[in-house]
């Protein structure tokens, strides 16, 4: 059997005999009944739990609009959904020169122009201001949140009349599920708050799919309500040009109705966990670099038995992504020096590393990947250059004829046992 895997802007051809393949593990997402642009129309005619947007504009009396979005590393079809709420916010009587969208970057890099234009179409980069959030710089603070934390927060957004954010709910690998108050913290967070939220992963409610009594995701909604979200779009999508569901609204509501969605739809059941686990991050970008590859490995663990193989596809052509990740990496000799170093000295991009060591204290990690294989090893995984050379390095260890799961797109997809309740 031969199963075309995602990596970077390729496919990569993995051949198993068919008696190893316990399960091709896919999100079993539904063709929609409807196009794009029709769920679109209806989510702007039926927001959830508020008002529609022409009626907060007047409420408000609206003219300073911040749009929050997303930064190229979660590909959002924002040529479907900028459009039409531009055209809402025109007839309410908001002007093109009043409106910024504001990439929500967290501590990740700032967008080049030409991403910009690749993101949003150069029509959009020509009308609107586009800004690109600094965790370090233009910040203001809001007082104090529940726990303690100091809400620092982009000024641009606190300064707004009107504060939009847009984003894609799929699963995250501790805040539960991406989208909605995400947009808020980490992405337009001031650095010590982000740092500060992320600590909390260690939580073991913190964790893939999780939104109940989640603590990370609990303080995320407590700040967005706090900063002053007034409405919100999301979206699930089967792809950067295909929208499957989308709800517009109130900033928990309406990110809870894709929650349910994605919940329904992108969480597979397996009967067992297998010997070896074969997974995509889904290609680019979800595999731009290790610090984004990361996330497969969160769902590939939930199907892989203890001390069992992961075979993860990551190109990673933009390296490792992170400098303080990378720092943890190169300083440590064994998994369990990260892990001391994330419980006695939190610093933000090293949780990645901590989250990786969890990984590799389950289960063996064999990397495809464009990194050098030196790296690689010093990341505590194996390399191979090809699927060929990494089931033959996983055959050594488990023998000829182990379990095999298949996770094409491990990045977004949840994994449930049978007898798990």
């Amino acid at each position: 059997m031969i199963i075309n895997m995602s990596y970077g802007d390729q496919e990569l051809a993995l051949e198993l005999p068919e008696e190893q393949l316990v399960q091709i593990v896919q999100p079993p997402l539904p063709s929609p009944s409807r196009g794009s642009r029709q769920i679109l129309e209806e989510a702007f005619k039926h927001p959830i739990g508020s008002h529609n947007l022409a009626q907060i504009v007047r409420a408000k009396k609206a003219r300073r609009v911040v749009i929050v979005v997303n930064d190229i590393t979660r590909p959002t079809p924002y040529e479907l959904i900028l459009h039409p709420l531009f055209m809402e916010l025109e007839e309410a009587g908001i002007q093109a020169q009043d409106i910024t969208l504001l990439v929500a970057l967290g501590i990740h890099r700032p967008h080049t122009q030409e991403e910009n234009i690749s993101i949003f179409s150069e029509e959009i980069c020509k009308r609107y201001r586009i800004e690109n959030h600094d965790c370090d710089n233009n910040l203001v603070s809001l007082g104090y949140l529940s726990n303690g934390m100091e809400l620092i927060i982009n000024k641009t957004a606190a300064e707004a009349d009107l504060l939009i954010t847009t984003g894609l709910v799929n699963l995250h690998y501790f805040a539960g599920y991406s989208g909605g108050r995400k947009s808020i913290l980490p992405g337009i967070a001031g650095r010590k708050l982000i740092e500060a939220n992320h600590q909390m992963m260690g939580d073991e409610r913190a964790c893939l799919g999780n939104y109940r009594n989640n603590p990370v995701s609990d303080i995320m909604v407590e700040a967005a309500r706090r900063v002053g979200v007034d409405y919100i779009i999301n979206v699930v999508t089967a792809g950067r040009d295909e929208i499957l569901y989308a709800s517009t609204g109130d900033i928990y509501e309406a990110w809870l109705s894709c929650v349910k969605y994605c919940e329904k739809h992108n969480v597979v059941e397996i009967e067992q966990q297998a010997d070896i686990v074969i997974a995509s991050c889904g290609g680019y970008p979800k595999d731009i670099s290790m610090y984004q590859a990361q996330k497969a490995l969160d769902s590939a663990s939930l199907a892989v038995k203890p001390g069992g193989t992961i075979i993860l596809l990551a190109e990673c052509r933009e390296g490792m992504g992170e400098e303080t990740f990378q720092e943890w990496i190169m300083q440590a000799s064994v998994p369990q020096d990260i892990i001391n170093r994330f419980n006695s000295c939190f610093e933000l991009g090293g949780h990645k590393a901590y989250a990786i060591c969890r990984t590799i204290n389950q289960a063996d990690i064999i990397l495809i990947s464009s990194l050098k294989p030196s790296l690689v090893e010093k990341m505590f995984m194996h390399y191979a250059k090809s699927t060929e050379e990494a089931l033959e390095i996983a055959y050594q260890k488990h023998g000829d004829h182990p379990l095999v799961i298949v996770m094409p797109e491990a990045s977004k997809t949840g994994i449930r046992m049978l007898d798990w309740e």
